[in-house]
């Protein structure tokens, strides 16, 4: 069997994850023959794996919309596809074939609406391009999400059955080295992994940080792995931080080792509000260290049987302030 993979998405982050593992899986298959559809990612061919690149689609919307409607389904045809894996929330129009959607983008599916002058690409997602997905859905033969949250309210939106859908939480294939331990030789360490995305949320911890300088209270460190140049509203944050002397560093990207052993010396704050799944929080909690993490529903899915969590509404600065303040109170006694 011929299957197609189409991901002109993918460049970094999670969306480049899911597409990896997908990759991997096609070279260990030797029964199908796979075809990736990528945008910039450099991918090797194997005998029975073949890589078609278009970096082009980055250079706007426009071209991607070229793509989507007048190069994509002529690529099916041509290469005579009996499947189609689509891993960019969207199916492929204009095909007759067995088409399998992963979805991935929470926007559509979250409870928090954005307005126009709020963020345009957030409300974009939410009012103009979920219309799109929501008829992906539709169409598509299955539906692969990560969380039931975003399950159950697929198929309130896009009005379908819950047969279409396959849940497929991420699995992590990995050997803990070392998990959380405590031994009081510094003073208490809490981590952030994660992008400078406005809904993930570095602002409430610097505020945070800010409430417990105001207190007396600087006995502990704060990682962010971003660099502090990524957006504006990142630059803004960074530059508060100087200006206050807030003990927040900004380390930029790490790699995957580097972020684990972070787990296995720090408290993780995770006050990001929109999430698919949340892959720090499951990497944490396999750490065994401590978590203070968002209230929010993905959070839950993952963590409510874990009984070293303490959740915290996302636009709450005082409580977040409490809780790493209970924190530090019991990592430095």
């Amino acid at each position: 069997m011929r299957i197609m993979v189409f991901d002109v998405a993918a460049e970094h982050g999670g969306a480049l994850t899911i597409l990896s593992q997908y990759y991997d899986l096609a070279i260990n298959d030797k029964e199908n023959e796979w075809i990736f559809v990528v945008s910039t990612p450099q991918l090797k061919e194997y005998e029975n794996v073949k890589i078609l690149r278009f970096p082009w689609i980055k250079r706007s919307w426009i071209h991607r919309l070229y793509f989507d409607k007048f190069v994509a389904h002529k690529l099916v045809d041509k290469y005579r596809v009996n499947e189609i894996l689509s891993l960019q929330n969207v199916t492929i129009p204009k095909v007759k074939v067995k088409q399998t959607l992963y979805l991935h983008q929470p926007l559509p599916f979250i409870n928090k609406k954005y307005s126009i002058f709020e963020n345009f690409k957030f409300w974009l997602y939410q009012n103009i391009i979920s219309r799109i997905i929501f008829k992906s859905i539709k169409e598509a033969d299955k539906v692969i999400v990560q969380t039931k949250w975003m399950m159950d309210s697929a198929i309130e939106k896009a009005n379908v059955t819950k047969e279409k859908f396959i849940l497929k939480p991420p699995v992590l294939n990995i050997s803990i080295q070392e998990t959380y331990k405590n031994d009081n030789e510094y003073d208490c360490l809490f981590f952030y992994p994660a992008s400078g995305i406005v809904y993930k949320n570095h602002e409430i911890i610097v505020k945070a940080c800010k409430l417990l300088k105001d207190k007396g209270i600087t006995n502990y460190k704060v990682i962010f792995t971003i660099s502090g140049d990524e957006y504006n509203h990142i630059k803004k944050l960074k530059k508060f931080v100087v200006d206050n002397n807030l003990p927040i560093e900004f380390i930029g990207s790490i790699n995957i080792k580097a972020v684990y052993e972070y787990y296995s010396m720090s408290i993780l704050i995770f006050p990001s509000y929109i999430e698919t799944y949340g892959l720090p929080l499951l990497e944490a909690k396999m750490h065994k260290c401590p978590i203070l993490a968002s209230d929010c529903e993905f959070s839950h899915e993952i963590l409510d049987e874990y009984d070293n969590v303490y959740f915290f509404d996302p636009f709450n600065i005082l409580e977040l302030a409490e809780l790493m303040k209970a924190q530090i109170n019991k990592t430095t006694v």
